[in-house]
């Protein structure tokens, strides 16, 4: 496999199997991301996302598990945060697990600052934005007090998926101001398409975007090589044709990327994206030969 595909994508997918539209039961969401730790895909998989309210479940189940060694956990906390954080400290008790991130509901700006002293300030703090709220408002906030940013690229709706012009105004934002960010919903395909809405027919559909699209031009945006009309044009790109791969990075029509950019751009801005499928995202890597 080619060191820029490995380092493009390398934990780029927290597995959220218990949400929609997937909507498993937690013994086999976990089941599933024990058995996907154990593949050659593994290097894909980030953290499992887990609601922190089913911590204690998690934690009763865990013991039938005898692999991974040491479960990564993204936790999604409810609008009753002081309540759901005794139960994040409860799962970072345990040495099976890590509580690698924590995920925010959206809270109104000025609610922000204040909650920060009752999370931990050991792990990457994500504040969800909503899709129509004042994202500089909001960002400026975020950006003040050293966390990052969740925006949703997708749902069960049509209008739950953004624009490109609006996600690309929304990273040009994030990379000016310093924050990084995680995508959840919407990306379980590599290139942006028509794709039927989850749990719908294929009358109902959505122009979803690709989260191999979203990578590049993260990555391209973070190292300022490329301005917001070529940004938005290149995040509709729907097919591989100018898209060049080589051992030492990548190249989509004019834009270069070199293995440490990729790099520092995936831990620096485009940290992960929240998928309730591992499979879709990797078998559409593998049918774009992109995987081996």
């Amino acid at each position: 496999m080619l060191a820029s595909i490995k380092t493009l994508f390398f934990s780029i997918v927290d597995y959220a199997g218990l949400f929609p539209p997937a909507k498993l039961e937690l013994q086999q969401a976990m089941a599933n991301y024990a058995r996907y730790r154990t593949t050659s895909d593994a290097w894909m998989l980030g953290r499992f996302v887990l609601p922190a309210s089913r911590g204690k479940e998690f934690a009763e189940l865990l013991p039938a598990f005898s692999t991974p060694q040491q479960w990564f956990l993204s936790l999604i906390l409810s609008p009753d945060i002081e309540s759901d954080i005794e139960k994040v400290r409860a799962l970072k008790n345990s040495e099976a697990i890590a509580v690698a991130s924590v995920e925010i509901p959206p809270l109104p700006p000025t609610q922000i600052e204040k909650v920060l002293s009752y999370l931990p300030k050991e792990v990457e703090l994500f504040f969800e934005i909503p899709l129509h709220g004042d994202f500089e408002t909001y960002l400026a906030v975020i950006c003040g007090v050293g966390a990052s940013v969740k925006i949703r690229t997708g749902g069960v709706t049509a209008d739950a998926f953004p624009s490109p012009a609006q996600l690309c105004k929304w990273m040009f934002a994030l990379a000016a101001a310093g924050v990084s960010f995680k995508a959840t919903a919407g990306l379980h395909h590599p290139l942006p398409g028509k794709y039927p809405l989850p749990g719908q027919s294929n009358n109902f559909t959505a122009i979803a975007h690709g989260f191999l699209n979203v990578a590049v031009v993260a990555a391209l945006i973070y190292q300022q090589k490329i301005q917001p009309e070529a940004a938005v044009e290149l995040l509709q790109q729907s097919s591989t044709d100018n898209l060049h791969l080589t051992p030492d990075g990548i190249l989509w029509q004019d834009y270069q990327l070199n293995l440490v950019q990729i790099e520092k751009a995936r831990q620096n801005f485009f940290r992960s994206f929240g998928s309730c499928s591992f499979q879709e995202p990797v078998e559409g890597l593998r049918e774009l030969k992109l995987l081996n």
